[in-house]
């Protein structure tokens, strides 16, 4: 097993629309914050917020990182994203194949 496999991290981003889910996307991945960014229409969303059941229809950003650089990201995303309080979740990597493992650590090493 490559050892790096428990550097990688899967964050997920819920956005208010695809514009600002490819906005946010785009700068993680210049910045070297994130090796890739996928993206998810149409994501129906039911949650509560200050008192009231909301549904929204929201989009999903997918990012693959590495703990090193999260705090940066968290930041960065939190600094880009228009909701006050936005879903960013960090979910660790267990297994992957070696060569896409390896990627997204070089990908974000600065």
């Amino acid at each position: 097993m490559n050892k790096s496999v428990g550097h990688v991290l899967v964050i997920l981003v819920t956005t208010a629309n695809k514009e600002e889910a490819v906005r946010i996307g785009k700068e993680m991945v210049d910045a070297k914050l994130a090796a890739c960014a996928n993206i998810i229409l149409g994501v129906q969303s039911i949650y509560r917020w200050k008192g009231k059941v909301v549904k929204a229809q929201e989009a999903l950003l997918i990012l693959k990182s590495t703990r090193p650089r999260y705090r940066a990201l968290e930041k960065a995303i939190k600094a880009m994203h228009t909701y006050e309080t936005p879903e960013i979740i960090a979910l660790p990597v267990k297994e992957g194949l070696d060569q896409y493992i390896g990627w997204v650590c070089s990908e974000t090493h600065n």
